[in-house]
Formats: structure tokens, sequence, C-alpha cells
């Protein structure tokens, strides 16, 4: 307990800030929070950063006339800056209940950010009351759907009857949506639904280059999304480059685009101020008194992670020699160790950054190089997946899947340590013309062949019968002997040994490399995993991303090329031109061959990773004629024009990452 000296040399500062409090005027409209809800950065082919180039001299030019036009617009404002390989477009968004002003900082405090955390030729940035999006290539008129769910910052608590809680809230977003797309002026809408004795508010906006039917499509897929995270909770809300949804059981949105009568604010002010300056002393009041309890409480929450996590535990320390060591199945190091070693998370040891958070490069006092993942405070992949990945890969021992070193849990620092991989991931690799031309068809046939085994240690050879998920380039990571490493296993699902197949009403991954019967009814199984590697075996022989489109107007993507090819014969033609004069043909084809039978559309068409690590292993295994693969789910799909708001421009549906660590 505290004494009564210790509690007044700290009440009266709290007193005189309490009152400052009541002399600041009274908004409806406060300032716009300085952190971003989220912030998202990508190189479009070549992993090119921007830092002194023609592109980051447009793109600062292209932010100071978005953020002065877009007040002046209605809230949104689409732009191009530059010509050739610098050009830059970009598009501002601001809610629609903002007022001019308020859109301005936001915007400003935008801009400045996304300079700051992005150093790619794509980004995108949300506020809760402003967007921002650039990219080096043309979006106007195009639909990208790319939904971002609430991190643990923005988890709000389980709602009262769920059922029912879901179904006026679904009710309550029909009318918004119905509201929103049919707008002719601003596509937005808020709105208020009475649940019990609540009142649940509800907000949906989408920019307007995109059209009512694409506006009703956006929406309807971050609705989709919205259920599969929060409809059972107390508010929730998920952001994309095109739309935006929103609900709390408080009105958050202003109802007259963030103007107030000051008659208004002077009456709750004095009705409202002598009641709530006794209830502010008072709460100081008790935090000074239970402030020397606060550290415990944390050593409690601690332990109630730590109660979900593999027992028994141990916490690691390091040796003389500077090894981690531990003797149980869960190494935790302490901070301070990681803390050292990362130079106290410099940004000059930051590797990248993901949903998740940033990935930094630590060197601890014997010159060991490791890895560190820090959990943002709003992480995308939240608690779950961070006890997920626990829990999995302390359990998992191969060379092709990444090592777990140890972790570190203290207060709000969630921390995973990995073996460093000085090569980083392979897309950085494959995607970069440079880089693609060190891997000669050995490399690359060995990456092939570690992936397909660490694979295979997950399905069939682990005392776990585990499914990635979200088995992707960036996932796999390249030692200093170009060996590759399956890593990031925080979407991944343990299956008992009798299961095949498992579905979710929450489909989590990155569209492309998804199976389309995941995708499309969230049922996944191994067999999910066989078509993610397809996929990427098809990227590593062509070095082409499955993202990208080849003949746009055909919407021709990387496994319908594939496909076409090899029923024409003409296979090499699918072949990286940075090897065609050095490879052995007959091995790439077959290979290519194995590809396809891996992206069969039916599960049970494709091979399982025993089956394919024989056959690429084995020259002499006879292949089974591949059927068509799946073209259900390509990054590019053609959608009518006459949908859009501008009949003369025809346009492209784009579907990209929905949620994952990166």
């Amino acid at each position: 307990m505290m004494d009564r000296e210790a509690i007044s040399d700290n009440f009266m500062p709290c007193l005189i800030l309490v009152i400052l409090s009541f002399l600041i005027p009274v908004s409806s409209n406060t300032p716009v929070t300085p952190n971003p809800l989220s912030t998202y950065c990508e190189s479009r082919e070549t992993n090119r950063l921007i830092s002194n180039t023609p592109f980051e001299r447009n793109l600062k030019t292209l932010l100071n006339n978005l953020t002065s036009s877009a007040p002046e617009n209605k809230g949104y404002f689409y732009a191009s800056e530059g010509v050739g390989s610098g050009q830059v477009q970009g598009q501002a968004l601001c809610r629609g209940d903002v007022n001019d002003a308020d859109c301005r900082r936001c915007l400003e405090n935008a801009s400045q950010e996304i300079i700051k955390e992005c150093n790619k030729d794509e980004g995108s940035i949300w506020f809760e009351r402003c967007q921002i999006y650039y990219s080096s290539r043309e979006f106007h008129n195009v639909l990208s759907y790319s939904g971002k769910q609430p991190g643990p910052d923005y988890t709000r608590g389980r709602a009262a009857k769920p059922e029912e809680f879901g179904t006026k809230l679904k009710e309550l977003f029909d009318e918004l949506m119905h509201e929103a797309y049919n707008s002719s002026v601003d596509m937005f809408a808020t709105g208020k639904i009475r649940f019990m004795k609540e009142k649940i508010y509800g907000l949906v906006q989408c920019t307007r280059d995109i059209g009512r039917k694409n506006c009703k499509s956006c929406l309807s897929m971050a609705l989709g999304d919205l259920n599969g995270c929060c409809f059972s909770k107390e508010g929730g809300f998920v952001v994309s480059r095109n739309c935006d949804v929103r609900f709390e059981l408080f009105r958050f949105y202003n109802t007259s685009k963030g103007h107030k009568s000051k008659k208004w604010k002077v009456v709750v002010v004095a009705s409202c101020a002598s009641s709530v300056l006794v209830i502010l002393i008072s709460s100081c009041a008790v935090y000074l008194l239970r402030r020397n309890g606060s550290t415990q409480d944390e050593v409690k929450s601690q332990s109630a992670l730590l109660h979900c996590l593999p027992s028994p535990r141990a916490v690691t320390t390091t040796s003389k020699d500077d090894e981690l060591v531990n003797t149980e199945e869960l190494p935790l190091i302490d901070l301070a160790t990681i803390s050292a070693a990362t130079d106290n998370f410099s940004n000059s040891n930051k590797l990248g950054q993901g949903g998740f958070g940033s990935v930094y490069k630590g060197v601890l006092a014997s010159g060991k190089e490791v890895a560190v993942k820090r959990l943002s405070g709003k992480s995308w992949q939240g608690l779950e997946e961070f006890k997920n990945e626990l829990i999995l890969i302390a359990k998992l021992q191969h060379r092709n899947l990444v090592r777990l070193l140890g972790c570190a849990m203290e207060g709000e620092e969630k921390l995973l340590v990995y073996e460093f991989m000085p090569n980083k991931s392979l897309d950085s690799f494959i995607f970069d013309s440079e880089k693609r031309s060190l891997l000669d068809w050995k490399t690359r046939c060995n990456i092939i062949n570690g992936i397909a085994r660490g694979l295979l240690y997950l399905h069939e050879d682990s005392r776990l019968k585990v499914v990635h998920r979200d088995l992707k380039p960036s996932n796999v990571l390249l030692d200093n002997e170009m060996v590759s490493k399956i890593s990031d296993f925080g979407l991944a699902r343990i299956f008992c040994e009798d299961q095949n197949t498992a579905n979710t009403r929450k489909v989590v991954g990155t569209y492309g490399y998804m199976a389309p019967e995941y995708a499309m009814e969230g049922v996944f199984s191994t067999k999910s995993d066989v078509f993610s590697f397809g996929v990427i075996l098809l990227e590593i022989i062509s070095g082409k991303r499955n993202g990208s489109s080849f003949h746009v107007e055909k919407s021709v993507t990387l496994i319908r090329y594939a496909w076409q090819l090899w029923k024409e014969g003409k296979e090499l033609e699918f072949v990286d031109t940075l090897m065609t004069e050095t490879c052995p043909v007959g091995e790439v084809i077959r290979c290519i061959h194995i590809g396809l039978l891996c992206v069969q559309e039916d599960p049970e068409d494709r091979p399982t990773m025993s089956s394919v690590v024989v056959l690429l292993e084995s020259g002499q295994v006879s292949l089974p004629q591949p059927s068509q693969p799946a073209f259900c789910v390509p990054r590019v799909i053609p959608i009518n024009q006459s949908s859009m708001s501008n009949p003369s421009v025809s346009g492209l549906i784009t579907a990209s990452s929905v949620s994952s660590s990166t």
C-alpha cells in the first residue's frame, strides 16, 4: 500500500491534467490518431526499392496532390504523376462523415507515414478516417479486394446471444450496402439498429471509381470476412483498397459531416462536467494506489498465455559459447538477450515487415546470427496465430523446415527467434531478373526437392499431421547453401490421424496459391498444400508469378499459360529464358508435368507429397496425364465493362492476399 505522502506527490499533477482536459474545447471530430490501422507494401515485379529514384520523387509530388485535392472533391481523388518507369498512380479516400479540415490532416499524416514505412513501388496505408494507395501500375476503375481484419488491439468482447446479434448485423449491413452502392455521390452509408437494450452502429464505404456493381461485390467480400472474424463480437472492421466496413456498440461516426452545434456542446459539457470530473479524480487516485500491482497483473497474463503452450516449459538462457540452452520442448529466452542481439530492434537490423509485425536480424555475443519475428501490437496475425506457430514448430524438426531457436513473452513483447537465413526468401530470387540468373537448373531442382520433402514431413512423417495452408515463395527461406526451408506456421492446422479434410468459414492464405476448393468453399486438406506446391514449382521453372497476367485481354494466368503450352507441345516456351540453353530438357519437361499434376482441379486427382517426392527423384517412374488445372481462382478475372462507372474504360477484378503473415 502506498503512503499518503506518495499519493500526494503524484495526485496533484494528475488532478491538473484532468482539469486541463476540461479546458480543451469539446469536439465530436477529434484529431486523427497518429498510428495507422495497417500498412501494406509490395514490389510488383523486381523487388526494386524506390529510394532516391524518379519514382520516389514523383510519389512525393503525387501525395501532395492527393492531400490537397481529395478534401476539395468530396473526400476522394485519383491522380497520376510522371511517365515511363517513374510513373506512379495513387488515390486518397476520406471517410464520408469527416469534414474537409480533418480529411486534410489525416491525409497529411498518412502521406508522411507511407513514405517512411514503404520503400516499394506499391503501398497502402489505412487510418481510421482516411486511406492512401499508390502503385506503379494502372488501377483506376479496377476492383481489388484484399481484406484486412482487425488485430489484437482492436479485438472486442463477445456479444450477448451471438446468433441473434449476427442476424441483426446482417440486417443492418444489407440495408447500408444497398444505400451505399446506389449512392451516386459518395458510395458511403451509416446507420444503426436496435438489439436488446443496445444499439449497433454500422458504416460501409467504397471508392467512387469502381462503379455500383463492383462496389456491391467489394462490400459483399468485406462483409464475408467481417462475418468470419467478428459477427459474434461487440465490434469489428475490415479495410481494403476499394471498400471498408465497420460496426460498434457506440456511435463512432459523425452524423453531419463532422460539424456539431456549439450550443449542443455547451449543454453536454455543463451537464456532465461535474460528475465526470469527480469520476476521473477518483479513478486517478485508485490508479495510483494500484499501480504497484500492475507488474503482478502482467505476470498473471503471461502465465495465462504460457498455460496454453506446450509443457513442460523451461526458461532458456545462453551458455558461455552463446548457444541457446534448453532441455525442454519449448525454449523461452529472456527479452534482454534478444534486445541486445538486435541492438534494441534498430531499423538498421530490420529485414522486413508483414501483417504479423517486423523481422529483425540479431547477432549474439559469440557472433551467432538469428532472425527475430516481433509481433506487432496491431498485428493481423494475432495472439492465436502466435500460439499456433509456437505449438507447431516446437514439435517439428526437419532439415527443410525453418528451425525455431526460442521465444520471448514479456509484457507486451511477443517474439519468435529463428535460425538466420542469409539468402532470405525464395520470392526475392525467382522474381528478380538479376538474382534469378544465379539460379541454375541444379539449384532450382534442389530447392523444389527441398520444399517437397518438407511438405512430406508435415503431411506424413512428423508426429503431427499438419496442413500448412499458406505455402508461397515468401514463406520458403533459403540458407547459405540455398537449402529451402518452409516457414510461417501461423495459419497451419493439425489433423487427427484418421482425418483427411476440414473446412472453415474464415478462408485465410494468399489467392494465387490457394486450392480452388479452399478458396471457394473453405475445404482444406493435404491436397491443398499440394496445389500450392504445384504453383511454386511452375513459378520456379518459369521465373514468373502466378499472380501476374499474360495477354491481359485474355486474362491468362501462369497456370493457364502452362496448360496451354503443354497441350500444344511447346513446354520449352514456358521455361525461364535465363536457363533454357543450359538445362536438361527432359528433366525440365518432367517437372512441368509434375507441376500440372499438382494443380489439377479435383483434389482426388492430385498426387500425395510422398508420390511427388518419388516422381521428382526418379526419372524412371511413368507419369499419368494431367487433367485441366483449376482456373477458378486467378489473380486477374475479366469483368463486364458495363459495370464500370466509365463504360469506355475496360476493367479487371484483382484478387490478391486475403490475410497472412506478409
